[in-house]
Formats: C-alpha cells, sequence, structure tokens
C-alpha cells in the first residue's frame, strides 16, 4: 500500500516540461483560432470561430493543465502570478513560451494559407481576423471602447480561471469548461468590436503575419488585457487572504484552504522540505510548500 509520503513525493513535473506543455497548448489554441475565423467566414458567422476556440482551450487544459497548469494566455498567467499562485520567473518562463507557441502556430495557419488559391493575399486573411480598432475593426470601434472592452473582457477570464481552480469545492474537470466557454462567450462579442483575443500572445502572432497596422496597434492589446488581469488577481488575493484569515486564522491552514500562495516547488526545494524526519516517520506531511501551487496542482488531484 502506498504510504503517505510516497504519494506527496512523486517528481513534479520540472519547469522545461511545464513550458513545453504552454507552447503546445498555445499552439493549438492560437493554430485552431485563426484557421477556423480565415476559413469560416468571422464577418458572417463568427460562432463557429468563437466556440472552436472555447473548445481548445478546454481539450489543451484537460490534456496539459495536470503539467503547467494551463495558462496558455500571458493574461492568465500574470494573474497567477499577482494571485500568488506562481513564481515571478516562473511566469516569465511561461510568457515566452506562449508567445512562441502562439507564433508557430500562426505560421502554420499561415502556411495552409498560401496553399488555397482562393486566398490571393495571405496577409492580407490574416489582417481580417487580427486585431484592431477604428478602421480596422468591423464595427469601426474606436480605441477607448476597445480598451474598456479588454479591460473588462480579460478580469473576467482571470477571475474564472482563479475561481474555477480553486478552493475545496472546484472540480478538476468541471475547471477546464468553464474556462472555455468563459473564451467563447469573450470573443463572441470581441469579434465583432475588432476581433479582440483577450489574449496578447496570440494578437501578437496574428499581427506578424498582417498588414503593418495590426504591429503598430498591437501595444493595445498588450496593455489593457494585462491591466484587466492584474485588477482580477489583485482582487482575489485580497479576498482570498481574507477568507483564509477569518475562517482558518494562520498562513499554513490557508494553503490547505485552497488559498494558493506560491508556485511549486523545483526538485531541490521540495527535497527541503521532505527532510523532516518526523514527518517521513508519521507519514503527515505538515505545511508542505509543494502542495500549495497554482492550477497545476489542481487539475493533479491536490486541492489542498
Amino acid at each position: 500500500m502506498t504510504s503517505p509520503v510516497q504519494a506527496t513525493s512523486d517528481p513534479e513535473p520540472g519547469l522545461l516540461a511545464r513550458l513545453s506543455a504552454e507552447a503546445v497548448g498555445s499552439l493549438f489554441v492560437v493554430l485552431v483560432a485563426v484557421g477556423v475565423s480565415i476559413f469560416s467566414n468571422p464577418s458572417s458567422a463568427p460562432l463557429p470561430a468563437a466556440l472552436a476556440t472555447g473548445l481548445t482551450v478546454t481539450v489543451a487544459m484537460l490534456a496539459f493543465g495536470h503539467v503547467s497548469g494551463g495558462h496558455f494566455n500571458p493574461i492568465i498567467t500574470l494573474g497567477n502570478l499577482i494571485a500568488g499562485r506562481i513564481r515571478a520567473v516562473a511566469a516569465v518562463a511561461y510568457l515566452a513560451a506562449q508567445i512562441i507557441g502562439s507564433v508557430i502556430g500562426a505560421a502554420l495557419a499561415y502556411v495552409v494559407v498560401l496553399t488555397v488559391p482562393v486566398l490571393t493575399d495571405a496577409r492580407a486573411a490574416f489582417g481580417s481576423v487580427a486585431a484592431g480598432y477604428g478602421e480596422h475593426a468591423a464595427a469601426q470601434t474606436q480605441m477607448a471602447g476597445v480598451f474598456i472592452v479588454e479591460v473588462v473582457g480579460s478580469a473576467l477570464l482571470v477571475a474564472v480561471f482563479l475561481g474555477a481552480t480553486a478552493g475545496r469545492r472546484a472540480f478538476p474537470a468541471v475547471a477546464p469548461f468553464a474556462v472555455g466557454l468563459c473564451v467563447a462567450v469573450l470573443l463572441q462579442f470581441g469579434q465583432v468590436l475588432g476581433n479582440l483575443p483577450f489574449n496578447p500572445a496570440r494578437a501578437t502572432a496574428l499581427a506578424f503575419f498582417s498588414p503593418s497596422w495590426a504591429i503598430e496597434g498591437l501595444w493595445l492589446f498588450w496593455v489593457a488585457p494585462l491591466m484587466g488581469a492584474a485588477l482580477a488577481g489583485l482582487a482575489f488575493r485580497g479576498f482570498g487572504y481574507a477568507s483564509a484569515a477569518t475562517s482558518l486564522g494562520d498562513d499554513a491552514t490557508s494553503a490547505a484552504a485552497g488559498t494558493f500562495e506560491d508556485e511549486h516547488l523545483d526538485a531541490d526545494d521540495t527535497d527541503d522540505f521532505q527532510a523532516d524526519g518526523e514527518a517521513a516517520e508519521t507519514g503527515v506531511v505538515r505545511n508542505e510548500p509543494a502542495a500549495a501551487d497554482d492550477a497545476r496542482n489542481f487539475f493533479d488531484g491536490k486541492k489542498g
């Protein structure tokens, strides 16, 4: 029979594995989002693209959530960072992996577009689904309107992710569907206003293969969603700490109750905490920081 110590000392995925999961998941999301958007004529039938993207996020979270936490989006990573659920160094590495994966996904879609005879201008095709405002938006939405929607939409998406992956009453099998559906409905709203992606990595990847105006306006699709993510992360951190202080009264038990305060530790850090002789003898790991992970441990069945 497996002892509690053995169960809690299983090797955690290394940083390379987590970054690979983030890159592959981001590639998958962008490839489907761009491909379906271009080939389904989003100006007249946006629902298939929005729904397909949301379902892709769900599938990617189900497949890779137990490895990396299933972010696939810089705003999710920033929200987790501010909420205290991932370390700064890991967050920066996640961001790089997400951008790389997204650009590769967009590049694959670009190659496919080049093979379609009816699409004589690949950059124009990408421009038709790239994030924009003013004359580059389907509804000619002005910059202020796009900014507000990106901030609010990103804050809601991060709040859904953080809320769905925290606490004892959350279910790992349900969280990906909650996040995926949130992505789908936000994209449905954002496409009409200006193909708003609520994902800076996706906006960047599309801008690389679109006309020059997409790069020129790319700053907005970084600043606004990151602001929204920061607001959601701060709110989640504040509410989480308040709840923990009221119901439990100390940091150790608040971590057990689902108020995650740090990213999971590397192998060397885990060894330090598991060196406690009393814990090894009794089979009870007391105040184990390795279990106080972000959504990665949540999807792995370690909810506290």
